[in-house]
């Protein structure tokens, strides 16, 4: 399944994620573990915010991934389903 993970980090942990090196490595093993399609960086109500698409087959790895942002970053996590315009077809 083709899914969404949104990641906002509240400013203070996402300041010292980046002051010790630990948000690169958070991102980048989560890169790694997922690959996803898709990855971009922006601000989303005030808070550092990154949007991974990415393919999953196993519910159970999505806690794995969701573990690493809690405790680096202290995140909210959003996971939602996604679908590619082009092969969408009206039922």
């Amino acid at each position: 399944m083709r899914l969404l993970m949104k990641v906002l980090m509240p400013a203070k942990a996402g300041n010292k994620a980046i002051a010790d090196d630990s948000m690169s490595v958070a991102i980048n093993n989560f890169i790694a573990s997922a690959n996803p399609e898709a990855a971009y960086f922006l601000l989303d109500q005030g808070k550092r915010t990154a949007l991974f698409i990415f393919e999953e087959k196993c519910q159970d790895q999505l806690m794995v991934y969701n573990e690493r942002f809690f405790v680096v970053f202290d995140a909210e996590i959003w996971i939602t389903p996604v679908i590619r315009a082009v092969p969408y077809k009206s039922a």
